[in-house]
């Protein structure tokens, strides 16, 4: 196992009587990247993370975090790993502030430290005004906040995440969308495992994606790899204003433009290229003699690659 690769997956197996769960999986997470796993339900996503944080047994095969077998060396494997990966569930009687300082304690973390990763760590996932309110009364949506920030109090250098915005909200998504990118953008040095069924969520959190199905990988790669194979990318421009056919005709005339359509409030943008060629795209927009609020990809791109690889595994 190489320091290249903080997290690996060697011809991993797991059986549950006769079906086959996770078949053969070999997969290598990079240092340093957020990799998202992303498969349909019921892909062996979930079976793959329980089984590489030592909490169930892979039928064969192995799993390994910095170098270390989980199943032969689980307390040197999991040391400095943080990790959600079953549905939070906390003492409600005690406060974010006493459960942090209960699970520093188990860590062996000194009470100084404690407390100033605490602080730190509740301002980071938005629940400081709430630290000292009784963990009880939260929400999923607050609670599964609180999972997260204790993944992160021992300072890890790696985080494995079970579909972490499973069964919250659209706002509760998107902000604990908003909160993984910070902690990403925060600790460059930081290696982030997060299943998903979501192509939207991957697409705006993810540098890199390895997709399952059936338990069997079917493509590990740089995001940005992974959308370039297809001729065309979509980008979704947001005008302050309805669109209407002079801006479709001035944007469909700038350069690397397919076609430009309307599609409700928004306009789809189809363009050749990669990424020089979209922020070029982006500055020709906003140059334009008509307000846009926005611009983002399309994750068309990835869905058409998705919905093909899942097609052909069957």
């Amino acid at each position: 196992m190489t320091s290249e690769y903080p997290i690996e997956f060697v011809s991993l197996r797991k059986e549950f009587g006769s079906f086959v769960a996770v078949n053969d999986l070999s997969l290598q997470i990079k240092k340093n990247s957020f990799t998202g796993l992303l498969g349909p339900n019921g892909a062996g996503k979930s079976t793959s993370l329980k089984i590489l944080t030592h909490l169930i047994h892979a039928t064969s095969g192995e799993a390994y975090i910095n170098g270390y077998e989980v199943d032969k060396n689980p307390k040197q494997a999991l040391q400095g790993v943080g990790t959600v990966v079953e549905t939070p569930e906390f003492y409600g009687y005690l406060s974010p502030n006493e459960t942090f300082r209960y699970i520093g304690e188990i860590f062996g973390m000194k009470r100084e430290s404690i407390q100033s990763q605490t602080s730190e760590i509740l301002e980071k996932v938005k629940m400081a005004d709430w630290a000292d309110k009784k963990i009880g009364t939260f929400s999923k949506g607050m609670r599964q906040r609180i999972s997260i920030g204790l993944s992160l109090l021992n300072d890890p250098s790696v985080i494995i995440l079970d579909e972490p915005t499973s069964g919250l909200d659209p706002r509760g998504m998107a902000e604990m969308r908003e909160i993984l990118k910070n902690i990403r953008n925060d600790n460059n040095n930081l290696t982030i495992l997060m299943s998903s069924h979501m192509m939207h969520e991957v697409s705006d959190l993810c540098d890199r994606i390895a997709m399952i199905n059936h338990g069997t990988l079917l493509l590990n790669d740089d995001f940005e790899n992974v959308i370039s194979d297809s001729d065309t990318r979509v980008v979704i421009v947001r005008p302050l204003e309805t669109p209407n056919d002079d801006m479709l005709d001035k944007i469909g005339r700038l350069s690397n433009v397919v076609s430009a359509e309307r599609m409700g409030g928004e306009i789809n943008v189809r363009m050749k290229g990669g990424n020089e060629e979209m922020a070029a795209l982006f500055r020709q927009i906003a140059a334009l003699d008509f307000p846009v609020c926005g611009m983002s990809e399309s994750a068309n791109a990835l869905e058409d690659k998705y919905l093909s690889l899942i097609k052909e595994s069957r």
